[in-house]
């Protein structure tokens, strides 16, 4: 157990330096968001904006594959579709779709065997179809609509290009709005070469517009295993090209280097991460000394947890479920396996809509907090007879168990909300007594001997990105967090960040909040000088200490 305690005291220690540092940067940054016309000096960025680092103890020990032999082949092409194992309890580790079925994507050619090429006659990418480059951009078009803070980033920035001479290599979904963020990178001087996190969440025609504009995309929605991790070695490793930022969702990426390219990972100036998947291997890796890069940790930071972790759920659980199974939420009884902001957001929504939900916890306050929202705190096994839906969302392993799957009743739902799949144990289903049977796309039906049902979505994927979507106003929110990251590791002068992980400081979550808010028309309240005073903040922020929990 950690002493909170003394984890304030020790944040507060690290951080009062970069506090101190960043007070003339916080009447910038609250100039800039007054003023329409104010203009951002990127440069003077790098020696304004100081992380905090943190040292958040591991609750969960992430072993990292030794075996040199599973970097040293790659599959053949008759091996591509196999049923191997993954390398790391990664976004890949349970059998892929291709892998599972007949009447799936095994009949179709893989893009792995095409040559494509884009209207400037490059063919460094790999994507399902380039002609739906059109359509994509009409998507990515959309998306820029509700990103108004991330676009007016970048025209800030733009005449500046603060990102000049940075070579990113992304591990992200492949969405519209990650578009959006992709080619705010490209504006902002960056060359790029992206591959999806997840094997279900690629949108297709994004990712073939990226490939046309000069993004060397690899990624379709589909992927086998061994397809995943093709992908990541091609965005890594590419001819007379060798990334310097990484910017990660889940640790795939940055495992993949750190074991198969470290000399290339030694150059790497700083890593950017913003799952607690990838947080959690961060931490491990720092802990045992073997982080010998820096990297921030954009999971933790306010703006991701309160906004994208909490809001992004509230909705796209709803879409997730009714656009793969149609069900009536009235009267359902769920269970919600997590009640932090991914679970808050999920219950609330699940509650609004009459569901009886009950919640799983090991954490005490989290589990307060739910009795406190009105929902009962259980043990799974206590309910696992009687419930209709299964919502995972902990970030842990094996939180249902092939046990627990047995119990469940006739016509009952699994799925998972969070961002790893190993919060089910699919791969104990994965035997001869149970038969598949696909129902439609990312849904299945796993059938016992005695012809019981069980619905598994998403194959115990990410839910809301592999079923369906997500709202484009909250991705801005993060996408935004993740850009200034960037910018800020990319500038920072030497010695300003040591090999470890850092959050984000408190001014900069508060500057891009405060670039969202002309989205609603909303106004601040300026404090005055002796209101100031009399609290001892600086007029433009930050308004709250490090230690502050929203």
């Amino acid at each position: 157990m950690s002493d909170p305690a003394g984890e304030v005291k020790l944040e507060v220690k690290q951080a009062s330096k970069e506090v101190k540092e960043s007070e003339n940067v916080a009447e910038k940054y609250s100039a800039m968001t007054v003023s329409k016309n104010s203009e951002m000096n990127m440069g003077e960025l790098s020696s304004a904006f100081s992380a905090v680092p943190t040292h958040k103890p591991v609750k969960k020990q992430i072993q990292f594959v030794e075996d040199k032999q599973e970097f040293s082949r790659f599959p053949t092409k008759a091996g591509r579709r196999s049923l191997s194992r993954s390398i790391s309890q990664s976004s890949t580790d349970s059998y892929s779709s291709a892998a599972s079925y007949t009447d799936s994507s095994d009949d179709e050619s893989s893009p792995r065997d095409k040559t494509q090429v884009n209207s400037k006659g490059s063919s460094d990418f790999c994507v399902k179809n380039i002609k739906q480059a059109e359509f994509g951009r009409r998507e990515i078009e959309i998306a820029e609509q509700d990103m108004s803070a991330l676009i007016s980033l970048r025209k800030r920035a733009q005449s500046e290009k603060p990102l000049a001479g940075a070579k990113i290599v992304g591990c992200t979904h492949i969405t519209a709005q990650t578009a959006v963020l992709i080619e705010t990178l490209v504006a902002l001087g960056a060359q790029c070469r992206w591959t999806a996190c997840n094997i279900y969440s690629t949108q297709n025609e994004v990712a073939a517009a990226l490939s046309e504009t000069g993004v060397a995309v690899f990624a379709w929605k589909g992927e086998s295993e061994d397809d995943f991790w093709w992908c990541i070695d091609h965005c890594v490793n590419s001819e007379g090209w060798q990334p310097n930022m990484i910017l990660d969702d889940g640790g795939d990426l940055t495992h993949w280097m750190y074991k198969k390219y470290p000399n290339v990972f030694k150059k790497i100036r700083g890593i950017v991460e913003e799952s607690v998947t990838g947080v959690h291997r961060l931490y491990q890796l720092s802990k045992a000394g073997k982080l010998c890069v820096p990297a921030m940790n954009v999971n933790d930071s306010v703006t991701k947890q309160k906004f994208d972790n909490l809001y992004c759920c509230r909705e796209s659980i709803l879409d997730g479920l009714k656009r793969t199974t149609d069900v009536m939420f009235g009267g359902k009884q769920m269970v919600v396996c997590g009640y932090g902001e991914v679970g808050k957001g999920c219950c609330a929504a699940l509650k609004a809509l009459g569901a009886v939900v009950s919640i799983t916890e090991i954490d005490p306050i989290c589990a307060l907090q739910a009795c406190m929202d009105g929902f009962r705190v259980v043990k799974l096994n206590e309910v696992i007879r009687q419930v209709d839906v299964i919502i995972t969302c902990t970030g842990n392993k094996n939180v249902v168990t092939r046990d627990q799957l047995d119990r469940m009743k006739n016509g009952s739902i699994v799925c998972n909300m969070g961002h790893s799949n190993t919060e089910i144990d699919v791969a104990s289903l994965r035997t001869p007594e149970l038969t598949w049977e696909r129902v439609r796309s990312q849904v299945d039906h796993v059938i016992w001997p005695d012809g019981k049902r069980v619905i598994l979505l998403a194959e115990g994927r990410l839910l809301n990105l592999s079923c369906s979507t997500v709202p484009t106003f909250v991705l801005s929110i993060t996408a935004t967090t993740q850009a200034l990251a960037l910018i800020e590791l990319y500038n920072a002068p030497e010695g300003r960040y040591k090999q470890d992980v850092y959050l984000l400081p408190k001014k900069m979550d508060e500057y891009v909040a405060s670039l969202h808010l002309t989205t609603f028309d909303a106004h601040l309240t300026e404090l005055s000088d002796e209101q100031a005073k009399y609290l001892g903040l600086n007029k433009n922020g930050p308004f709250k200490p490090n230690y502050y929990r929203y």
